[in-house]
C-alpha cells in the first residue's frame, strides 16, 4: 500500500547533515523536503524526480530511501526523561554513556522490557566481557547471541514480521562487526533495526564520538545517581535527532526548550545554595530553584526491571501525560507540592488530589 511508505529520514539525515541547504542547492524546495520528512506529504504523492534527487544526495538507492511500515518516528517508551528530552528514533541508533554505577545496564534491560511491550523482538548481542547487570539484560531480551552470524540470522528470520530492537556492547562498533551486520542486512534487503549501544568498560563517556553517528545519545549523570534520582539520564546533555527538522510537534519542542533552560539554571543555583544557602537567592531565582528541584524529582521513575529490588511497581507514563505534567511544573501549578512526593513516581496528577496532606 502506498500510504505505508515512508522516507528513511534517519538515513537521510545521517548522510546529509545539512539537508535543507543541500536540497536547495540540488533544486528542491526546503518546504517540500521538510513535508516529506515529517510525513505531512505522503511519499506516494511525491514526484519521482524529488525522490531520485534525495537518494542521490544520500548516496543510496530508492529502496534504501523509501521504507515500508511506518518509517522514521519516535518510539514512545513511557520513560519520562527519554520521551521528553531524548526520544528514541525508530530504526535509529542509541548510545548510552556514563560512569560506573550510573545505571546504564539497568536502562538497557528496561528498554528491552518496554520494547517488547510495544511488539518489538528484542535481541541481545552478548559481549565477551563480564559486567554487573549483563545477566539482567540477557534475561529481559527475547533472544541472546554471541556471534555476528547468529545475530544476523535471527534478525533475518523475524524482521519481516515485526520490528527488532538490538542491544550490543561498544566492542562491536570498535571491531567493525556492527558495520558488517548492517551491510549483511542491507544486502538481504532487511530494513534497519533499532540499535542500543552500551559501554561495559565505562570508557565511552570520555570519548568525543564513542559510537560513531547516533540518533539518540543518553548521557548518564553520576550526581543524579549519587542522590538516588533514577533513571540518572542527564536531561540537559542527552539529545536526539528527533529534535531536528521539526520531526516532533512544535509544542513538544517549545516545552522541552523551556524545561532545559530551567534545569540549567537550577544546576547553577544548586552550587550557590550549597555554598551560601537558599536565603541569598533573588525572588526570581528562588522560584527557578524550587521549580527546577520539582522537575528534576518528577523525572525520576520506577522501572519494571527493578521492581524486585525497590518493591515499587514500574510506571509507564505516556508522552502526552509527561508533556502535561512538565508544563504544570514549569507554569507553577505544582509549587505547593512537596518535592518528596514527586520523587520516584509516575504521573504528577495522582499527587495533586484536592485535600491530600
Amino acid at each position: 500500500m502506498m500510504d505505508d511508505l515512508q522516507l528513511n529520514v534517519s538515513l537521510l539525515r545521517r548522510r546529509v547533515p545539512n539537508l535543507t541547504t543541500a536540497a536547495r542547492a540540488a533544486g528542491l524546495r526546503p518546504a517540500t523536503v521538510s513535508n516529506l520528512c515529517t510525513g505531512k506529504t505522503p511519499v506516494g504523492n511525491a514526484e519521482v524526480k524529488t525522490l531520485v534527487i534525495l537518494a542521490n544526495l544520500a548516496g543510496c538507492s530508492l529502496d534504501e530511501l523509501i521504507i515500508r511500515g511506518g518509517g522514521t518516528a519516535m518510539i514512545e517508551t513511557g520513560i519520562k526523561v527519554l520521551d521528553m528530552f531524548a526520544p528514541i528514533v525508530r530504526g535509529g541508533t542509541i548510545g548510552l554513556a556514563g560512569r560506573r554505577g550510573s545505571g546504564q545496564l539497568v536502562m538497557l534491560a528496561e528498554l528491552c522490557r518496554r520494547m517488547k511491550r510495544r511488539g518489538y523482538e528484542t535481541v541481545f548481542w552478548k559481549p565477551e566481557g563480564e559486567a554487573n547487570g549483563i545477566g539482567n539484560v540477557e534475561k529481559a531480551a527475547d533472544a541472546a547471541f554471541a556471534e555476528l552470524g547468529e545475530v544476523a540470522e535471527h534478525i533475518a528470520s523475524v524482521r519481516n514480521e515485526r520490528d527488532v530492537f538490538l542491544c550490543a556492547d561498544r566492542t562491536v562498533v570498535l571491531s567493525g562487526e556492527l558495520f558488517a551486520l548492517r551491510e549483511r542486512l542491507e544486502e538481504a534487503g532487511i530494513r534497519p533495526v533499532t540499535t542500543a549501544l552500551v559501554d561495559i568498560l565505562f570508557e565511552a563517556i570520555d570519548e568525543e564520538v564513542p559510537y560513531g553517528p547516533l540518533d539518540t545519545f543518553l548521557r548518564f549523570d553520576v550526581d543524579l545517581s549519587a542522590r538516588g534520582l533514577f533513571p540518572a539520564v542527564d536531561p540537559v546533555f542527552s539529545i536526539s535527532t528527533m529534535l531536528e527538522g521539526a520531526l516532533l510537534e512544535a509544542a513538544h519542542l517549545t516545552l522541552q526548550q523551556r524545561a532545559r533552560k530551567l534545569l540549567r539554571r537550577y544546576r547553577e543555583l544548586r552550587a550557590v545554595v550549597g555554598a551560601k544557602g537558599f536565603g541569598v537567592l533573588t525572588e526570581s531565582d528562588a522560584v527557578a530553584y524550587q521549580r527546577g528541584e520539582r522537575l528534576e524529582a518528577y523525572l525520576s521513575q520506577p522501572f519494571y526491571a527493578t521492581e524486585v529490588f525497590t518493591n515499587k511497581q514500574g510506571e509507564w507514563v505516556s508522552l502526552q501525560d509527561t508533556l502535561d505534567d512538565v508544563r504544570r511544573i514549569l507554569d507553577g501549578a505544582s509549587d505547593h507540592t512537596e518535592v518528596k512526593k514527586l520523587y520516584f513516581t509516575g504521573r504528577l496528577a495522582i499527587h495533586e488530589v484536592p485535600g491530600e496532606q
